[in-house]
């Protein structure tokens, strides 16, 4: 991080900052963000807050028209856009979360910069107690093999948080997390769950046509009916929302022990 603290005019590149901004009670402070904010909170829309790129395409002359006095961006970056934020010339905060813990990290970053620590203390020990029930629940069941994906060409392992709550929700995460994986790999592994959660696809992740394209006919995911979509920002957006897809990953390995949630979507069996 680098400037003052307490700003007025926040610009937020990454809907995990806004959800997170919004969760602290302090959406006040927001005076533009992506059209992800606006996707996953509504309260973006009704404020009429305008919109500018994200931090993989921020551009400095649109985030210098919203005049902010701070900007805070999430994973994930390429230089260049790094370079267009440093630009701007105001102070950054740019978190680059990779584990649980260091998403209350930056949950408790964010809630001292503006004035929010209580809401902040408070939003992390609620995230950290749902989390504990639903380890508490799947503890002693099984643990199925499940491979969880962020992204399908190439084919890209889900980051090390969703790793983290794969095992919350009693599944053995296969492969190495965040990595790109050969789908024949996937094959060697045989899991028993899988889990696509495309960055930026919402619930639209084309679940028959994929596992088609890869030969995954044969997998004991496939033969049990066990291929879901879990909803983007429920497991790629570092925010309070991952609580959400932990219960959308508990239905997915365990469904008779977990009721089915909103956002998680099942495929249609293969024959």
């Amino acid at each position: 991080m680098t400037g003052a603290s307490n700003p007025h005019r926040i610009v937020s590149l990454q809907p995990s900052v806004t959800i997170t901004l919004r969760e602290l009670g302090r959406l006040d402070l927001l005076v533009a963000c992506t059209k992800y904010c606006a996707a996953v909170c509504p309260e973006v829309k009704e404020r009429n807050i305008p919109q500018v790129a994200d931090s993989w395409t921020a551009q400095a002359d649109q985030i210098r028209q919203a005049q902010p006095d701070f900007v805070i961006a999430s994973v994930p970056y390429q230089e260049k856009s790094l370079a267009e934020i440093l630009k701007v010339g105001v102070p950054v905060l740019a978190l680059a979360p990779k584990k649980l813990a260091d998403i209350y990290s930056d949950i408790g970053a964010m809630a001292r910069l503006v004035d929010a620590k209580e809401e902040g203390a408070r939003l992390v020990l609620r995230m950290r107690e749902q989390i504990a029930d639903i380890e508490r629940r799947t503890s002693g069941l099984p643990r199925p093999r499940v491979f969880c994906e962020e992204w399908g060409k190439p084919l890209i392992a889900s980051q090390p948080w969703v790793a983290e709550l794969v095992a919350v929700a009693g599944g053995e995460f296969i492969e190495a997390p965040g990595a790109q994986i050969d789908p024949a790999t996937i094959v060697a592994e045989e899991p028993e769950v899988l889990i696509a959660a495309w960055c930026g696809a919402g619930d639209r992740v084309p679940l028959e046509k994929v596992v088609r394209a890869r030969s995954w006919q044969k997998l004991p995911a496939v033969k049990a009916g066990r291929v879901y979509c879990i909803r983007d920002e429920y497991l790629n957006t570092p925010a309070s929302t991952l609580v959400e897809g932990l219960r959308a990953l508990a239905a997915a390995i365990h469904p008779e022990y977990f009721p089915q949630v909103e956002g998680l979507r099942c495929m249609e069996r293969i024959e």
